[in-house]
């Protein structure tokens, strides 16, 4: 099973086992991870599970659809490695995982 590390605004890790096939999102929210409010449920209509993903990490990540990178632009904090965690399914590469939480979701 992968661990996948999500990193609060303030520094707090929160390392966790992630199911493969699950999103980021799901598994932030089954493993009490604080900083992802999911208001959609998962259904990329809203940019409330907004993550940043480490450097190292990107190309094995991918890059947004138009949907998500659509979502993306609604939020003033946009980053370049920004992607929302319900778009992300967990697979066994994942695994060691980092991404960075934002201080306030939109």
């Amino acid at each position: 099973m992968p661990k996948v590390t999500f990193i609060e605004h303030n520094g707090t890790e929160h390392s966790v086992d992630a199911e493969v096939g699950k999103s980021l999102m799901q598994i932030a929210l089954d493993n009490l991870v604080p900083g992802i409010d999911a208001d959609c449920g998962g259904e990329c209509s809203c940019a409330t599970c907004h993550i940043m993903v480490k450097a190292d990490w990107l190309d094995k990540i991918g890059t947004p659809s138009d949907a998500e990178d659509s979502m993306l632009d609604l939020n003033p904090e946009r980053e370049p490695s920004s992607r929302l965690a319900c778009q992300i399914e967990v697979t066994e590469i994942h695994d060691g995982l980092t991404v960075d939480l934002p201080e306030f979701q939109f």
